[in-house]
């Protein structure tokens, strides 16, 4: 069985980590192709390091661009990709232009298709990822759900063949991670903080990104926490932190490049609160018992609100504010982790064999 794994942005990097050694395990020969939507070295190359993500067996070099030429380009630079190595499988993960160009170009060739964190809505048209994950599951042959909740949403809209609820990899890597952390990491020293008195930041989606007047909201409420701030920036945000004096003159926030994977779960793990528009992160400040404000009016992991883990405060500097200093729930972790996940997907995948070859 070949499969091509189609990544290209950080968090679809650190599941692939978890699900690629799996592949392997099981005979699967497995070939990844990285589209380039994540480019800088501290948003891509230290992942594949890190985490001993094999080498790409093609990269795309696809870069920034607008929503709609990105995911064209990406789809034009994997057609003949895909076409040349004819594929049992083409695996996609999340959300992102990169899934959605892996889901239509494998959809047109009539290769079976398997999409990692299946069913996740926000019900937010709105949202460029919820376009990306809407359309991503109604092409998709393997639609592996990661809660019950998410597969419950596509039974809802009509999907029922190939859905299977087996977990969560970032989940299972966060677990397992944190297990491995010492009890005071070494960047908690050399970012100046101490455990529970600081607030882990992160803004990249386009919504808060790109306005300057809402980024600018944001900035303020974090000036107003009481506590020093953390801010891991995205390269699109860095310029906006730059012009507004953020971490210069005393200023309570401190500006980061974007962490490793390791440094980014020890940095969660040891916070007083999240902050941050990131779905994976608001999954894995839950997941570690750290409180978390989404910088969202609406949030496709339900779960970890429904439990009170974490809010959505929008971008009302007030709401952020006061929501930061609420205390940590007295309620169950949203998620439980057996570390099987991938496991699951590729037993799934080996023994579904005959649909593949019948599809294909």
């Amino acid at each position: 069985m070949r499969t091509i794994t189609v990544v290209g942005a950080r968090p679809q990097f650190v599941k692939a980590a978890v699900l690629a050694p799996m592949l392997a395990r099981f005979g699967i020969a497995d070939s990844i192709v990285h589209t380039g939507q994540h480019y800088d070295r501290n948003m891509s190359d230290v992942f594949f390091d890190e985490l001993e993500i094999p080498e790409p067996a093609y990269t795309l070099g696809v870069g920034s661009a607008s929503q709609g030429v990105q995911t064209g380009e990406m789809m034009c630079r994997l057609e003949p990709v895909l076409i040349k190595e004819q594929p049992d499988c083409v695996i996609v993960y999340g959300d992102t232009n990169t899934t959605l160009a892996g889901a239509m170009v494998s959809a047109k060739l009539c290769i079976p298709l398997a999409h990692v964190e299946a069913g996740c809505r926000s019900f937010d048209r709105a949202m460029p990822e919820e376009v990306n994950r809407v359309l991503t599951d109604h092409v998709s042959t393997f639609l592996f759900a990661p809660t019950e909740v998410a597969a419950a949403n596509l039974y809802a809209e009509g999907i029922r063949q190939g859905v299977h609820v087996v977990g969560d990899v970032t989940i299972d890597l966060a677990h397992a991670t944190a297990e491995r952390l010492p009890v005071q990491p070494e960047i908690l020293a050399r970012l100046g903080v101490r455990r529970g008195v600081y607030a882990f930041v992160t803004v990249h989606r386009a919504s808060t990104a790109n306005d300057v007047i809402v980024f600018e909201r944001i900035v303020d409420a974090l000036r107003r926490l009481g506590m020093p701030v953390i801010f891991a920036a995205h390269p699109r945000v860095r310029p906006m932190l730059d012009a507004l004096g953020a971490g210069v003159n005393g200023d309570p926030i401190r500006v980061t490049d974007p962490l490793s994977y390791v440094e980014t779960i020890a940095m969660v793990k040891n916070a007083r609160v999240v902050i941050t528009d990131s779905g994976g992160l608001q999954k894995e400040a839950a997941v570690l018992g750290v409180p978390c404000v989404t910088l969202r009016s609406s949030t496709e992991w339900v779960e970890t609100v429904r439990s009170g883990w974490n809010v959505l405060a929008g971008t009302d500097p007030n709401a952020i504010v006061s929501l930061a200093h609420r205390p940590a729930p007295d309620t169950p972790l949203p998620y439980v982790s057996d570390g099987r996940t991938a496991e699951r997907i590729v037993s799934a995948l080996i023994g579904a064999r005959n649909v593949i070859g019948n599809i294909a």
